[in-house]
């Protein structure tokens, strides 16, 4: 079955302007532009007359132009003459008319048969093989050459090129000495929250660079891996900066606290076993100075007051008892109340004694004719014990001679033992809290325990070549996937 051939296909042309427009212009260009002239009758007009010699500065003055000199740009006969112009020339530009198109008509149908349809599916089949081996083996390319390749030269590194390295194990705790508390210290006394902080300090300060320079200066960090025979990614080359030895000691010493059970876990890494367990007995011994650092100001700070507060205590008791002494010494009185005791007892004798005479004398004058002589005598002595008890009475509260009474004595050296005695006890108190203090500082005090002790390894301990190979195929394969799938998806996003 065939279709009939399809119309030809022509191009309209516009209709030119009629004759009487074109004869009747006038000698202005904007009267020619009025004409409504196409554009291809003013191409026309131009190739007319640069075929004939006459410069124009436009299409309507080469109309114009070309009218003055009596040639119609617009008869057939000058339109001719340009095309056949045209066909002389070929090198010159020029401006072909529209002609119809014709169409070719399609083709027949073609019949398809069963085995032109299988051959199509066996060729689309085998170039989707073709394809798809073609993508097989480009990935393989790319995962030979990003994963594949760097797996096998850090698999050569770890196996062949690597130094052996030994590793020693130390796990230490801080304690706290025991000591009677109570309340909230009580409950935390023993655990790891007692000394979780002291913890944590030791642990910055064993990674920190002032432990390496420690370590550099008593047993040489930076020379040991210095040495020749270590592989160049872990040598430190000669002369290195503190900067890039601490690198290196950050990388060799670790360090970790594991605060469940109150552990500071080291591990010291060096090229040579004994090399080894140096390092981590000289880094224990500087946890151990730390650890003794961070309680000795407070137990300092402790004990300071409480032993200054005693020595002034004392001071003052000394200083009580010299003006005691020098009281005594100056009065003249050992005892102000032995030497008081005293005389009231001698004045009570004598009363006792004036009582007797003051009997006998009221005896004998009850008498008609007493003796004169003895009644004489008795009053005598009454007069005479009567000034004695007068006198000591009076010694006891008045001084004789400018000297001090004995009640005068009796209440300075009073004031003064008073004064002793206050001072005494103050020195007792101080003494309870110097004591007191002690106990409490010696309760604070730390001490470093270590519950693993370092032992120098018999088998070198990194590298550990396999999993070391096999954690860098892991980490190359992901960074490829990562990088695959962010190129899908900005190839996806670019062409839809």
């Amino acid at each position: 079955m065939t279709t009939p051939p399809k119309a030809q296909k022509f191009r309209i042309r516009r209709p030119e302007a009629p004759a009487s427009n074109r004869s009747g212009a006038g000698d202005d260009p904007a009267a020619i532009a009025a004409e409504g002239l196409t554009g291809r009758q003013l191409r026309t007009a131009r190739r007319l007359a640069q075929k004939h010699g006459i410069a124009a500065t436009s299409d309507f003055d080469a109309v114009l132009k070309l009218r003055q000199q009596g040639i119609d740009p617009f008869q057939p006969s000058a339109v001719l003459k340009v095309i056949s112009a045209g066909k002389a020339a070929p090198d010159e530009d020029r401006v072909q008319l529209p002609q119809p198109v014709r169409t070719p008509p399609p083709p027949a149908p073609q019949v398809v048969t069963e085995a032109d349809r299988t051959r199509e599916i066996m060729a689309i089949q085998r170039d989707i093989v073709r394809r798809r081996r073609r993508n097989f083996a480009m990935l393989m390319a790319r995962l030979a050459a990003f994963v594949l390749l760097p797996t096998l030269l850090a698999g050569f590194y770890f196996f062949r090129i690597a130094t052996p390295l030994y590793a020693t194990v130390t796990e230490f705790v801080i304690q706290q000495a025991d000591g009677q508390s109570t309340g909230l210290g009580s409950m935390f006394r023993g655990t790891q929250f007692a000394t979780s902080q002291d913890s944590i300090a030791v642990q910055g300060y064993l990674g920190s660079r002032d432990a390496m320079l420690r370590l550099d200066a008593d047993l040489g960090f930076k020379q040991h891996f210095s040495q020749d025979f270590i592989d160049p990614l872990q040598r430190l080359n000669a002369g290195a900066s503190n900067e890039a030895a601490y690198k290196v000691y950050q990388r060799n010493v670790k360090i970790a606290y594991d605060p469940t059970e109150g552990l500071i876990k080291m591990e010291v890494i060096a090229a040579d076993p004994m090399v080894s367990q140096n390092f981590s007995e000289a880094l224990i011994g500087y946890a151990e100075q730390q650890v003794d650092q961070l309680s000795a100001r407070l137990r300092e700070d402790q004990m300071q007051g409480a032993r200054e507060s005693y020595q002034e205590a004392e001071a003052k008791v000394l200083e009580a008892q010299e003006r005691v002494l020098s009281l005594q010494e100056e009065l003249g009185v050992f005892d102000p109340m032995t030497e008081s005791h005293t005389l009231m007892s001698q004045v009570a004798t004598f009363e006792v004694e004036l009582q007797k005479k003051r009997l006998e004398l009221q005896q004998l004058l009850d008498n008609a004719q007493p003796n004169q002589a003895r009644v004489a005598g008795t009053e005598g002595d009454i007069a005479r014990l009567e000034s004695m008890i007068s006198n000591m009475r009076a010694g006891l509260t008045e001084g004789s001679g400018g000297a001090a009474s004995l009640a005068q004595v009796t209440g300075k050296l009073r004031i003064a033992d008073a004064d002793l005695e206050n001072r005494q006890l103050m020195l007792g108190h101080a003494l309870q809290q110097l004591e007191t203090a002690r106990i409490e500082a010696n309760r604070q005090v730390r001490y470093l325990e270590t519950s693993v002790s370092p032992v120098a390894p018999d088998e070198a301990t990194y590298p550990r070549a396999f999993e070391n190979t096999l954690l860098a195929f892991l980490i190359f394969g992901g960074i490829y996937l990562m990088l695959s799938l962010t190129a899908s998806i900005l190839r996806e996003q670019a062409t839809s």
